[in-house]
């Protein structure tokens, strides 16, 4: 299935990937990883294609009305989480003690938390980091260039302000499918 997902992704598609390709199941096992500019619907397959082609198994929380039949069994078959934003459970303490479940797990997010242009990105994701004392990892959604660049693994400090700097610095000039969400 392998060669399968490559022939989409870099033949069909079009697709290319940079930076730490490296990154293998074997190298890091447990990361939050964001993928930005999120603007369509199209970056979840791009997303689903990218972690085929790099042999890596990563997991994604989303909204609980996304899992019902019959794509609530494929989103879990391919490692989706079900979240139930109606309660008021601490989702960051609850996302972040999954790390401790699992030899190995990555979960992703698009840091905007939504596919609407936003002024600032949501912080959730930097604070599961940080709790679960896990790197994050940083690829790009660039459909103006058809591709995904992966950044080093990237620990947060106690400096959110510089760290948020750095993270949106990795996304400079990076356009979405819909640029006018970019």
């Amino acid at each position: 299935m392998l060669g399968f997902y490559k022939f989409i992704y870099f033949k069909v598609l079009g697709w290319k990937i940079e930076g730490n390709i490296s990154m293998s199941k074997d190298t890091i096992k447990k990361a939050v990883i964001i993928a930005a500019p999120h603007t369509s619907w199209h970056d979840f397959y791009i997303g689903v294609f990218l972690r085929r082609v790099l042999d890596i198994k990563t997991n994604f929380v989303g909204k609980k009305e996304l899992f019902v039949w019959p794509l609530g069994y494929y989103f879990r078959a391919i490692g989706g989480v079900p979240l139930n934003r109606s309660t008021n459970e601490n989702k960051v303490e609850a996302i972040a003690k999954e790390f401790d479940k699992f030899e190995e797990f990555r979960i992703t997010f698009a840091p905007e938390g939504t596919r609407k242009k936003v002024e600032q990105w949501r912080t959730g994701f930097y604070y599961i980091a940080k709790a679960a004392n896990v790197p994050i990892i940083m690829f790009t959604l660039d459909f103006k260039n058809k591709k995904n660049t992966i950044s080093e693994p990237f620990y947060p400090t106690d400096d959110i302000d510089a760290d948020f700097k750095f993270m949106h610095s990795f996304y400079n000039g990076i356009i979405g499918k819909k640029p006018e969400y970019s």
